[in-house]
């Protein structure tokens, strides 16, 4: 038998949607190929027949009964199916279901015996599972860029704005996601405080590159706020030639710009480059020369 907790149990059961005895989206015949498919078990033998017989309880008989290596096996694959479904249908991830869906993956990692510790030391710990959270976060971001259907870029904007807060929190900056204010008459994408000063962001990922019109919306929500107010505007795909020599002619020096490159290399574990630093340089450069975008490459050079 396993030895899965009550809480990894309720962690489970919650993502894995088993409330009402379904399994996600499962019909039995599927549940039952799906099984068979990723652990070779037909689900439907007798000895999985526990109280009702419905899949969430035969999936819990399974539980009961099957070791751990068998069970992080079913798990791991069912989380994946999880992921994809969410994918195809274009369903938003939130923080919230994020962080679920990763201690999850955890519960089936220990299950397998995929971790192996090498250092008893909590900040040891610490880093590894940070280089995880970051190759993860790379993993996804590049998943993310190879979406290129119609439908599937309008489904990368709210993407992007869930996969900034995670990239945010990995460094430890607080991140206040997309709001409304005034009265519902503007959206923020997001919002986030660092060494004093308060940061509107506005997040694009479309296909054609932004424009200075973009830019002036989120000029006005600055100027709309209060005097210790910034904008970051991140164009993945990056902007028009005008851009840049036209927020230079802006007597508001407010805005600093980031663009795809930028976030990718904040994700690659060997470039070490800190999120809080690139944003600081980005400042500096604003305010000492005027540029609204200095790079990750710039930074990349000047610290070979």
């Amino acid at each position: 038998m396993s030895d899965l907790s009550s809480i990894e149990k309720l962690k489970l059961e919650k993502i894995l949607g088993m409330g009402s005895g379904y399994v996600l989206d499962f019909s039995n015949r599927t549940f039952q190929e799906f099984i068979t498919e990723s652990v070779n078990i037909n689900i439907y033998d007798e000895k999985y027949n526990y109280y009702s017989g419905s899949k969430a309880n035969r999936l819990r008989a399974f539980w009961q009964q099957e070791p751990n290596l068998l069970t992080g096996q079913l798990l791991e694959k069912l989380l994946e199916y999880w992921q994809v479904q969410k994918l195809i249908e274009q369903q938003f991830i939130s923080a919230v279901e994020q962080s679920l869906f990763d201690e999850c993956q955890t519960i089936a990692k220990r299950l397998k015996g995929d971790f192996i510790v090498k250092d008893s030391s909590d900040s040891h710990l610490s880093n590894e599972s940070s280089s995880l959270l970051q190759t993860k976060l790379l993993s996804e971001f590049d998943r993310f860029a190879s979406l290129t259907s119609l439908e599937d870029r309008r489904a990368r904007g709210f993407l992007l704005e869930d996969l900034l807060t995670r990239i945010f929190a990995l460094h430890a900056i607080q991140v206040q996601k997309s709001f409304k204010r005034n009265e519902g008459g503007e959206q923020i994408d997001g919002a986030f405080k660092l060494d004093g000063w308060y940061y509107l962001v506005e997040c694009k990922w479309t296909q054609k590159l932004s424009d200075i019109r973009q830019l002036d919306s989120l000029y006005g929500k600055v100027n709309r706020s209060g005097r210790q107010t910034l904008g970051l505007f991140l164009s993945i795909n990056g902007w028009s030639k005008n851009v840049c020599p036209l927020l230079r002619q802006n007597s508001e020096k407010s805005i600093i710009l980031m663009d795809g490159y930028d976030l990718r290399c904040v994700l690659v574990e060997h470039n070490r480059i800190s999120l809080k630093d690139l944003l600081l340089q980005k400042l500096e450069h604003l305010n000492f020369e005027g540029e609204p975008f200095y790079s990750a490459f710039q930074l990349l050079q000047s610290t070979q």
